[in-house]
């Protein structure tokens, strides 16, 4: 940034007599260091509100004569102003109010150097600056420049004050992320670029909140309420999402991505906001819930509010807002698509930390900020800013939309086994939705558990005693309530009296190892008889293939087998899809629907259990020349390549090479067969324009899958040349 800045005449109608101010000094880098701002800009000063930057005032004169000469600031946002009086002295100031000071020393015989602190709730936008000097005669005012003013988490009077600087470089500082998704069977992580330092992206973020609605509808008024994160994180919310405004990213979750780009293909934030701000606001394609929560991420830092992305393990959308999930299956274990509710097997969504005075204190902390548009809050898609103390403690009343992320960690699940219309089996799960919630550890690219900041173990407990004598009395309501919704579905399972369920017959299906694509998968399905009687048992075995948010497709494996069990046995039944029959419909980190059906022939009673993991990636394996840690503007090779382990040839592969900051488009190399053991490989050359925290990624694929088998990513470290 060019720190000297050429001083034009004020355009607000005072006429000018000779100028005797030449230069203004905006003391970038100094105050860029000072204010942990440093990279987020070279082309404009970024300073963090309540804490003072320095201004240098350089005049023709050398005569500067404190004596007949008042100096007088003013910020003007958009037609707000106020005007500065700059102080010579050590008088006090407000802290409620712009001030301007000159310390002992900072005046010279051509030049002056004033400190302005801004107040503590001041709002988040680029300011304009005039100057105006006055003497006895005349008055002169020039336009000096603008500058970014962001929250400032260092500072304890900020509602976004955090106390640790340890989680101030984790949580504002770093660019870098770690994001968890797949099942809790089989938990994958991938690295993610949130890029607040790349060229480019701070202006994408201050513009954002510029096309907001809520700016366009009422600029002074939208001005005044940017001193509030509670507002700010609704506004950012809304518009990462382009449902009801100018927002960054349109959403897709089935179909095809023609006339974009795959959720999955993202390893960035930096080009997604880039590509709209180049595009004068129309939105990037295409979004899911973690490429949302991740430019969420950016935007917020880049802000100055400490925030982290957050996985919730089998995340509830409770349709009805009855906290209540209903899942179908049929008598031989298909899985049904008859409920308006879902559980996603992963839903990622924001924490933003900020105080909450319009709720108290003990609302503090860590706010739920979900952008991923599923339902309206206010009358626009958005969700949060929801206190995580307030879902763990269940205070539903408090703002915003706590119920439904209240549902989301820890709605209950009632599976139900239907028949020609009549339900024929119940079993309620107190403990699958939001089994698991992970964010990246500071430091370390290991996951911390939060499930406990969500989740009170004393309602669980207490749920445990009262569960079994509630059963009964829910299990009618929801009889008659599903078999009118279920007359239209008679066809998808056959006749069959309804049953009960039996303290003496016990059921779990549990997946052996994480399955890999190109390997088998292998289910055991345990049964015990705790009863005196030996029995005569049907076991029904489905499996089927799912997206990790909507429902399953259709049956791609089934097993269907009479089983004798005797008196007190422990029964264990193993079973295994072979690779050649999945591997037309899966491909990496695809999640299957395995349930297991277990009928009595005697009583008639059945017993279901069920369970979802994902198929791991093969391994895609990148390396770069010295390591992983590179200098910028330097040329460095990267050798990627993949080894088929596949135990038959593969047809068409092609290895892709891809990054953001790194590379130039995509690279790709291609065999027309790969055999078993053979190796495929692309050589690359990279080299970053911009210092932090890049990510390479590579696919693999073939003729004969479906989609992508293999994704893999690789963090990529560059500091400043030396």
């Amino acid at each position: 940034m060019d720190n000297m800045q050429q001083i034009t005449h004020d355009s607000r109608g005072i006429h000018h007599d000779h100028c005797h101010l030449k230069l203004v000094n905006f003391e970038a880098h100094e105050n860029h260091i000072a204010h942990e701002t440093e990279g987020l800009s070279n082309k404009c000063l970024v300073v963090r509100r309540g804490k003072p930057f320095k201004l240098t005032l350089l005049f023709h004169s050398r005569f500067w004569n404190l004596h007949i000469k008042n100096l007088v600031l003013e910020v003007w946002l958009g037609s707000l102003s106020e005007r500065i009086p700059v102080q010579f002295s050590d008088k006090g100031s407000n802290p409620q109010r712009w001030s301007a000071k000159v310390y002992p020393g900072n005046i010279h015989s051509e030049s002056v150097t004033i400190h302005i602190r801004s107040p503590v709730l001041s709002s988040v936008a680029v300011y304009n600056l005039l100057v105006h000097i006055a003497t006895e005669q005349t008055t002169k005012s020039f336009a000096v420049g603008s500058f970014v003013l962001l929250c400032n988490p260092w500072l304890s009077d900020d509602p976004v004050y955090m106390p640790h600087n340890v989680q101030i470089q984790e949580y504002i500082k770093s660019d870098y992320g770690m994001l968890y998704m797949g099942t809790t069977l089989n938990i994958s992580k991938r690295p993610w670029s949130f890029g607040q330092y790349e060229p480019g992206v701070l202006e994408a973020c201050l513009k954002l909140l510029q096309v907001s609605p809520q700016h366009l509808r009422d600029k002074h008024k939208d001005y005044i309420l940017r001193a509030d994160p509670v507002y700010l994180s609704r506004v950012v919310c809304a518009m990462v999402n382009c449902e009801d405004d100018l927002g960054v990213l349109q959403g897709k979750w089935h179909g095809g991505y023609k006339g974009g780009v795959k959720p999955s293909e993202w390893s960035g934030s930096a080009d997604i906001l880039n590509r709209w701000l180049l595009s004068h606001c129309q939105p990037v394609r295409y979004g899911q819930c973690w490429v949302f929560a991740s430019v969420l991420c950016t935007v917020m830092r880049v802000l100055g509010i400490p925030s982290r992305v957050v996985t919730v393990f089998n995340a509830a959308h409770d349709g009805d807002a009855s906290l209540k999930i209903e899942e179908f299956y049929s008598i031989t274990g298909e899985k049904l698509n008859l409920s308006k509710d879902s559980i996603w097997n992963f839903h990622v969504w924001v924490e933003c930390w900020m105080r909450r005075p319009d709720l108290g204190a003990g609302f503090d902390g860590w706010q739920v900020v979900d952008p991923t548009p599923q339902e309206k809050s206010g009358g626009i898609f958005c969700c949060g800013p929801c206190p995580v103390v307030a879902v763990q403690q269940r205070c539903l009343s408090a703002q915003f939309d706590t119920p439904f992320i209240y549902a989301s960690v820890d709605a209950d699940v009632t599976r139900l086994t239907v028949n020609g219309g009549q339900l024929v089996g119940r079993t309620v799960d107190t403990e699958c939705v939001g089994q698991l919630i992970y964010t990246k550890s500071i430091g370390s690219d290991k996951p911390e558990n939060l499930t406990h900041t969500y989740k009170s173990k004393k309602r669980h407990q207490m749920e445990g005693i009262v569960g079994s004598t509630e059963m009964s009395a829910v299990g009618r309501t929801l009889t008659y309530r599903q078999e009118k919704e279920l007359q239209s579905f008679p066809q998808r399972c056959g006749a069959g009296p309804s049953g009960g369920t039996s303290p003496g017959l016990e059921v779990s299906l549990n997946i052996d190892g994480m399955p890999s694509v190109g390997e088998s998968i292998r289910l055991r399905v345990i049964v015990t008889n705790q009863s005196s009687d030996s029995r005569v048992l049907l076991e029904h075995l489905n499996a089927q293939v799912k997206e990790y948010n909507s429902s399953t497709r259709e049956t791609f494996w089934e097993l269907h087998k009479e089983v004798p069990i005797q008196p007190h046995e422990v029964l264990t039944l193993q079973h295994t899809i072979a690779p050649s029959q999945y591997d037309s419909v899966l491909a990496g980190d695809d999640i299957v629907n395995v349930a297991v059906v277990i009928k009595d022939t005697r009583t008639e009673e059945r017993f279901l259990d069920a369970k979802e993991f994902n198929i791991s990636s093969p391994e895609i394996t990148m390396e770069i020349e010295g390591g992983d840690s590179i200098e910028m503007k330097k040329r460095y090779t990267a050798l990627v390549s993949f080894t088929s382990k596949f135990d038959k040839t593969l047809k068409e592969a092609v290895l892709t090479v891809e990054g953001s900051g790194l590379l130039q488009g995509k690279h790709e190399a291609r065999l027309a067969l790969l055999k078993q053991g053979e190796k495929i490989e692309q050589k690359v050359t990279i080299m970053a324009a911009s210092p932090g925290t890049k990510v390479l990624m590579a696919t693999f694929s073939h003729s004969d899958s479906p989609a992508v088998i293999s994704r893999s990513f690789h963090k990529v470290s560059v500091t400043a040349a030396s």
